[in-house]
């Protein structure tokens, strides 16, 4: 008679040499589950085969990784349609015998390079170039001057006419380039300018009333400068306020207790720290002032005698004046690769200042 005992120890003993076997047949496959003992449980796939998939086993979406590119699509478009169309047909225009006939019978023939030659050998080329660059230099440098004083000024002011000042230079800044334009020319307009009555009623310098500015080299320079000036100084001076707010008062503390003067912390902490925002605004600057074209054109016409004439004026004079368009083609050509020249420097200096500060 068997006891309960063994009954119940029996298996239990020979239960390690059943697992193993119920181990191998669940190793073997799911074949040896319906055989006896617990079936077999399936393989996990290793690293490579979770790539792709969720954590139910179903693959991510592919719309996922082209999120970008469905964001950027609409600015694509836009530069396409607006910069890279444009400059292409630009191009094409500059080798080709492009005027008045073409316009009416929508046929050029090919030019090659004739135009460029005829601007390159034009007698007013190099004195165009050489104004272009020597009225962009001062355009440049005077508003980053008055920017950078203006920028201490805002840090020195209180709150309230922080705000005042600030209000007034984007006032400024958003006028429109054609609407200052023509306040200016009536401010220094003969007979009933008003700054020639001011000058006039101040009684020093004779009577004034019927200057015009625009017939003297030197007051068209001052005007144009004058004006493009005051337009580009709001939007360096609130960038360049907006990056000296960021520096600790820690170094300054500093530098007064070591007995340096205003000028003496200006120069060792206030400029390090604005090199990539003075670098930034350089490059626009340059930009900017290199196309200027609405306030010369409304001012002067790039006159008295061609004193005013720049680049842009020229383009405008040969393409729309002279209908040599194939000839303006070509300056407006000229005239981005030169500009493509001047900021490549500044660009370059601007990238490797972004990896030195990683």
């Amino acid at each position: 008679m068997t006891s309960t005992a063994d009954t119940t120890t029996g298996p239990a003993a020979a239960g390690p040499v059943a697992g193993a076997d119920a181990g191998g047949a669940a190793a073997a496959g799911p074949a040896a589950g319906p055989g006896g003992g617990r079936p077999g449980r399936p393989g996990r796939p290793g690293r490579s085969g979770r790539l792709g998939r969720s954590r139910s086993g179903r693959r991510r979406p592919v719309t996922a990784s082209r999120a970008p590119l469905v964001l950027l699509a609409p600015a694509a478009v836009i530069l396409l349609a607006l910069v890279v169309y444009p400059l292409v047909r630009l191009v094409v225009i500059s080798f080709q015998e492009y005027g008045l006939r073409a316009i009416f019978t929508g046929q050029a023939g090919f030019a090659g390079v004739t135009n460029y030659t005829n601007v390159l050998t034009d007698a007013s080329f190099w004195p165009v170039i050489l104004r272009t660059i020597v009225v962009t230099a001062a355009m440049v440098l005077g508003t980053l001057l008055i920017g950078m004083a203006v920028s201490q000024l805002l840090t020195r002011l209180g709150v309230v006419m922080r705000t005042v000042v600030s209000v007034v230079l984007v006032l400024a800044w958003a006028m429109p380039n054609v609407a200052s334009s023509l306040v200016w020319q009536w401010l220094f307009q003969p007979f009933y300018g008003v700054l020639n009555w001011v000058v006039t009623q101040m009684r020093v310098f004779g009577d004034h009333t019927q200057d015009n500015w625009a017939s003297h080299p030197a007051q068209a320079y001052t005007i144009v400068l004058t004006l493009v000036i005051w337009q580009a100084v709001p939007f360096v001076a609130l960038t360049l306020y907006a990056a000296q707010s960021q520096i600790a008062p820690e170094y300054y503390e500093a530098g007064s207790l070591d007995g340096a003067t205003t000028w003496a912390m200006y120069r060792a902490i206030t400029l390090p720290a604005l090199a990539p925002t003075l670098l930034l605004v350089t490059i626009l600057s340059v930009i900017w002032d290199f196309n200027v074209f609405n306030q010369i054109w409304l001012l002067t016409r790039g006159g008295p005698e061609d004193a005013t004439l720049t680049l842009g004026i020229w383009t405008f004079v040969k393409s729309f004046v002279s209908n040599a368009y194939g000839q303006g083609a070509a300056i407006a050509v000229i005239s981005t690769v030169i500009l493509g020249v001047l900021s490549s420097y500044y660009i370059r200096r601007l990238v490797r200042s972004g990896e030195e500060d990683l």
